[in-house]
């Protein structure tokens, strides 16, 4: 996996690359795309999110979210970013590090969503796997937290594969779809990810090993 990040003076922010997908903030110019995603996956996003407001999609409502984007940004208390093929300039979704926390907390919430004819194909796990690379030596945070709906079984699943340890069940934790819904919550340690790093590097060798032998 590709941990490049590309840093925009003009914006102040970052761009990630991965093989596949390139992620970075939101510019006026992805509009149309992002619009036309979210309007295509309306019915598969809609029971995971809160309540979309009656307009937005609209070219106003998405440039309040770019001027928020940017002020979180300068504040440090979110990095926001849209998910576009890399040789392209296609919106497939979105993934944000928010509700960054300093002090004795370095933490910070992972939230990520991807148009529905997108899914499947692996590009969320591709996307995570140079994002939490950035959260913690870039951010220079300590832990991450995600929290899922318990029926949605596919976004635990990636948390798992990412490292993300199971922690509770917290009632009523968000309003999604209209509704006061219990989570299932996790959370990755920056100790856990260097130790995942480390057992991929180690499995690297060794089947490097294997295929010298051989």
């Amino acid at each position: 996996m590709i941990f490049s990040p590309l840093r925009d003076k003009a914006s102040r922010h970052t761009t990630l690359l991965t093989e596949r997908v390139r992620l970075r903030p939101p510019m006026a110019s992805d509009w149309a795309s992002w619009a036309e995603v979210r309007r295509q996956s309306k019915t598969f996003l809609q029971p995971w999110e809160p309540t979309w407001p009656p307009d937005s999609l609209s070219r106003g409502s998405f440039r309040r979210r770019i001027e928020q984007t940017e002020r979180e940004a300068r504040e440090g208390s979110a990095r926001s970013f849209l998910l576009l093929l890399r040789d392209a300039d296609t919106v497939i979704g979105g993934l944000t590090i928010s509700h960054i926390r300093r002090g004795v907390s370095q933490t910070a919430s992972l939230g990520y969503w991807l148009g529905e004819a997108h899914t499947g194909q692996g590009y969320m796990t591709e996307a995570l796997r140079t994002a939490i690379p950035f959260a913690f030596t870039e951010l220079k945070l300590h832990r991450i937290e995600a929290a899922c709906l318990p029926k949605n079984e596919a976004s635990q699943r990636l948390l798992e594969r990412l490292g993300f340890q199971e922690e509770g069940h917290a009632r009523g934790y968000l309003k999604i779809d209209g509704r006061w819904q219990d989570h299932v919550l996790f959370g990755l340690l920056e100790e856990d990810w260097l130790a995942g790093e480390e057992r991929a590097r180690t499995a690297d060798s060794d089947q490097g090993g294997l295929l010298a032998e051989a």
